[in-house]
């Protein structure tokens, strides 16, 4: 059975404008970042990201704006296996850029704002639900 089918999922397209942001590894977490009611940060030896609501990031940061959120309704049990596969899958399909964060009850993906209807397209005919939220 193909995953879109196996998985059809409800996405809730939140109308915040995110930026997905580049910092040195030697950097610390700025304050910017945290300012708004949902952000992301991970840190690996070569860099941190950060992705934030774009009105945070100062200008002068290395950042890619313009950004919208798909949060996966939850919790989505963690041992359960597709579920990503199944948006990201028809996504890449339509030629339609991705930025996934997962967090323990749910995931989201990033979408540029400007691919908004190719994406929702996309995935609804795949099977999945998309309501507009916070």
């Amino acid at each position: 059975m193909p995953l879109a089918a196996a998985h059809r999922l409800r996405l809730v397209l939140t109308e915040d404008r995110m930026a997905i942001c580049r910092l040195g590894p030697g950097d610390g977490a700025p304050a910017w970042a945290t300012r708004g009611s949902w952000w992301s940060m991970s840190r690996t030896p070569d860099e941190l990201s950060i992705v934030c609501a774009e009105t945070a990031v100062p200008q002068d940061v290395q950042a890619s704006r313009g950004w919208r959120r798909l949060r996966f309704e939850g919790p989505l049990p963690l041992d359960q296996t597709g579920i990503l596969a199944s948006v990201t899958g028809p996504l890449a399909a339509a030629h339609v850029s991705l930025f996934a964060v997962g967090t323990y009850d749910t995931d989201y993906v990033l979408i540029p704002d400007a691919q908004r209807n190719a994406a929702i397209a996309a995935l609804e005919a795949a099977g999945h639900s998309i309501s507009a939220g916070m």
